[in-house]
Formats: structure tokens, sequence, C-alpha cells
């Protein structure tokens, strides 16, 4: 028996491509309708045409913008993210600073939106595209891996006082996943480790990973949506993790 989501309201932060593109399919194929908030207009409007849902273009690590929004939604996808490679003392403050807005203030301030309407029918699904970096560090990722420790402590708290209400809160964290991201950081990682770009994915993406390959989009909304449905009504507080057994060591 399928995940079934009709009359169900979602919300996918950085829906426009990659991971929140591929929930926001699952979650539409279970019956949600969905929007899609990202900054890229017109990806946002063609990934909303695409699953018959809405557009909502939006700066996400601008705390005023994301502040003043009125959000009603049965489901929430922490999706949107950036990231910036650089040893520490080389770090640019304001880069930190927007990384941790985006990443940690706007999921804060979207909780805290939609949890009142989720209070009221006694029903809500928040998850968090964390990542394999909310539990374990890596070098020149200070302001992601800072921040995706924190969405952890912050899905928990959601849990712990969501769950009376019927809400719950939880974290993926996936490893390396085949997306723009993933391939935007690649000059930087070769930079920092002093490698060839064409050794990254091998040497540093791959290098913890016991099943040496990227994961795909769709596997992480796979596991999204299951925790969307009701057979994970009890799942909450907790942290998922995909990531070919990095954290196994």
């Amino acid at each position: 028996m399928g995940i079934d989501l009709a009359d169900r309201r979602a919300v996918v932060t950085g829906g426009a491509a990659g991971i929140g593109r591929a929930c926001a399919l699952a979650l539409a194929d279970a019956g949600a309708h969905v929007t899609i908030a990202d900054l890229d207009a017109e990806r946002a409007d063609a990934t909303a045409r695409e699953v018959g849902g809405d557009s909502l273009v939006i700066d996400l690590a601008d705390p005023d913008a994301v502040g003043a929004l009125e959000l009603d939604a049965d489901i929430l996808i922490d999706n949107a993210g950036i990231q910036s490679v650089a040893p520490i003392p080389q770090f640019d403050p304001a880069v930190f600073r927007r990384m941790l807005d985006l990443m940690v203030t706007t999921p804060f301030l979207l909780t805290r939106a939609v949890l009142p309407g989720m209070y009221e029918r006694g029903w809500g699904r928040i998850v968090h595209l964390s990542s394999v970096h909310g539990l374990r560090a890596s070098t020149y990722k200070v302001a992601y891996v800072t921040a995706k420790h924190a969405i952890e402590g912050l899905s928990k708290v959601t849990a712990l006082e969501g769950g009376p209400h019927g809400v719950t809160s939880n974290c993926v964290n996936p490893g390396y996943v085949r997306t723009a991201l993933v391939q935007k950081q690649i000059a930087d990682q070769a930079r920092a480790h002093g490698i060839p770009e064409s050794e990254v994915v091998e040497k540093v993406m791959l290098t913890e990973s016991v099943i040496k390959r990227l994961i795909e989009p769709e596997e992480v909304a796979d596991q999204v949506l299951w925790l969307c449905g009701e057979t994970a009504g009890m799942v909450t507080g907790t942290s998922h993790v995909m990531d070919g057994g990095w954290t196994a060591r």
C-alpha cells in the first residue's frame, strides 16, 4: 500500500532543484499539494507547474522576509542549503552568518510558523534535510557542519514539543548526493586539499563511505516521503542516516 497524502499541504524549501525537487515530486505523486519555496523564480515556477502546486519566490537566507511569512501547512520539508569551503582562518564571517541564517534561523522561523496550524489539526510532519555532517565533522566546512549540527537540536526539541499534538520532526542525513551543490564545491575542495579536481570525489567525498558512489536525489526523497506517511507516526526526534557506511566507522 502506497503512502497517501491526499488533502495534505506541503512546503518544500529549496524545492526548485536537486533533493528539494525530488521531494516535491515524491510528495505530489502521493497526493499532496506542494508549494515550492525557492529564490530561483523561473525554476520554482517550472517545478510548481510540474507538480501541480504553487511557487513561493523568496530569499530564504533573509530572516526578515521569512519571519513575515504566514504559512499554513501539514508538511514542512526543510531542504534549502548552500555550501562554502575554506579553512577557518580564511572563512568569511559574512558567509558564515548567511549560511546559519539559511540553514538554522530560517528552519526555526518556518517551524514556528507552521506549528500552530499543525497543533490545531492534531497532525503534522517536519523533515529537515540534515547531512552526515550533522553527525560528523569535516575540515574546511565550519559553517555547514555547525549549521547541520544545530538543525539536529532544533528537530529534537520540535519532536518533544510537537509529539503531544500529533506532530513529528525528524532529520534525514545523507552523505554526498548528486546535486549542483556537490558539483559546485569540487573546485573549492580541490584547492583546500591541494589535489586535482578529478580526484575530489574519490579522495574527499567518498573516502569514508563503504559504498563508493554518490547518492541519487530520488533515494533521499523516498526516505523523506516515508517519514511523512502514517506508518511513520511513531518516528520522531530521529536522524535517518544514508551515508554508505560513513558513520559506521
